[in-house]
């Protein structure tokens, strides 16, 4: 009788107590867990990441935009700074091509390669005259300089008159000797008896003696 009365009332709190030490998960609890990891999954789906192929096709996209952009901005800048550029297409009155652009840019370089090319040849014919008035500047120096050293006597003195009348002289002679050596029917043969002439009649020596000749003359008189 002990096992008839005890069994039954055993069993039945022996299956509550283990129903209540587990623990029953209620069904509100449940829904939410479920909705919030499905909602992690949905946030994760809606952002899918990018493949390697897709990140590097994106990346040369920006490159080649980022390239067009810089050749725009070379033509627009081309188009601003060469003057010949600054003006539209004749025919039709549209805008310049970029090959029209890019002649007319090279064209404007090579005129300005040849101005300062020929800047530099007037700056170097400019040096050279200024080195020939220097030197020329010292020898009036140095040729003032001797003859305010040397003494001078009242009886050594030459007019300005007998000066000039010297030099008339040998330039009358001069031209006379050219008037009848020189041709110039031609530029050839002006050029051949101009220098004819100079060796025959400028020589030092030559010039020398027809100076004392007309010393000597004026002397006599």
């Amino acid at each position: 009788m002990d096992g008839e009365d005890t069994s039954p009332t055993t069993n039945s709190r022996f299956s509550f107590s283990r129903t209540s030490s587990t623990g029953s998960i209620p069904a509100g609890c449940f829904s939410s867990a479920s909705s919030a990891q499905g909602s992690d999954e949905e946030d994760s789906d809606s952002k899918p990441t990018l493949s390697y192929k897709d990140r590097r096709r994106e990346a040369h996209t920006q490159a080649e935009q980022k390239r067009r952009d810089a050749i725009k901005k070379g033509y627009d800048e081309l188009q601003y700074i060469v003057p010949t550029c600054q003006q539209t297409d004749q025919i039709g009155g549209t805008k310049l091509s970029k090959a029209t652009v890019l002649q007319r840019s090279i064209d404007y370089i090579q005129f300005l390669i040849s101005q300062k090319k020929k800047q530099e040849e007037e700056l170097d014919s400019l040096r050279k005259e200024v080195m020939a008035l220097k030197i020329m500047k010292a020898n009036y120096e140095h040729i003032v300089k001797t003859h305010q050293n040397t003494p001078m006597h009242g009886q050594n003195l030459v007019s300005d008159e007998k000066k000039f009348q010297v030099f008339q002289n040998i330039m009358d002679n001069l031209f006379q000797s050219f008037n009848a050596n020189i041709s110039v029917s031609n530029f050839a043969e002006l050029s051949g008896s101009v220098f004819n002439w100079l060796e025959e009649y400028c020589k030092p020596q030559t010039l020398r003696d027809v100076t004392l000749g007309i010393l000597q003359q004026i002397n006599s008189m």
